[in-house]
């Protein structure tokens, strides 16, 4: 069987972190070879790019360079991991891709979809997620459980309007393309989370 392509998304404090370590035991058990990475970062390179991004020390970084360097440490990324694991017959589990770009840059910065679009089809040409899990939860309940954590980075310093927007992005993309969303409710306790995420893998497995 060819190498699937799985992208895990989410606002803060919805729990990807558990659920990413669930996702690729769940596959590795069901004798998956998987390669586990995330955006930004999966490279050297990607990595470097992504301490400047999340950086709270970086208060002018401007948002079309936010964008620039998403794209950069993501074209990096393709190039040097997904592409090569894909063609191995590998099993990918990505914490965060494109849609975040659209989700944080587009909703939360206001970016054009359009302009987002461009560097899209330019950085990725036809290669997109066969399946991306979206973890949802009412914004408020998530900013309570990331505050919980360590101290805050540059993005989530960001006033609780815009992970609305993030969120409400999220929603409307998956709405748009609901063959390749799997919506899991990230509210209830992490096993009964993790319960409906394995229902969801099992459909992949069976395909």
């Amino acid at each position: 069987m060819a190498g699937q392509f799985i992208t895990v998304e989410g606002s803060e404090g919805v729990g990807k972190s558990s659920n990413l370590a669930f996702i690729e035991q769940y596959l590795r058990a069901a004798g998956k070879d998987v390669v586990s990475t995330r955006e930004p970062g999966g490279t050297p390179v990607g990595e470097k790019l992504r301490d400047l991004l999340l950086d709270a020390r970086q208060t002018q970084l401007g948002d079309d360079t936010e964008l620039l360097l998403m794209f950069a440490a993501r074209a990096q990324h393709i190039h040097e991991v997904i592409r090569p694991a894909l063609a191995a017959g590998k099993w990918i589990v990505c914490d965060r891709f494109t849609d975040a770009t659209y989700a944080y840059q587009g909703g939360g910065r206001g970016i054009s979809v359009t302009r987002i679009a461009v560097l899209e089809d330019w950085v990725q040409g036809t290669l997109r997620p066969d399946h991306t899990v979206l973890l949802d939860m009412p914004v408020d309940a998530g900013l309570d459980r990331a505050g919980t954590r360590s101290r805050p980075d540059r993005f989530e310093q960001e006033q609780q309007s815009f992970f609305e927007r993030v969120r409400n992005t999220y929603l409307e993309r998956a709405r748009q393309e609901p063959g390749r969303f799997h919506v899991i409710d990230a509210t209830p306790s992490l096993e009964q989370v993790q319960a409906h995420i394995a229902n969801v893998l099992d459909g992949i497995l069976d395909t």
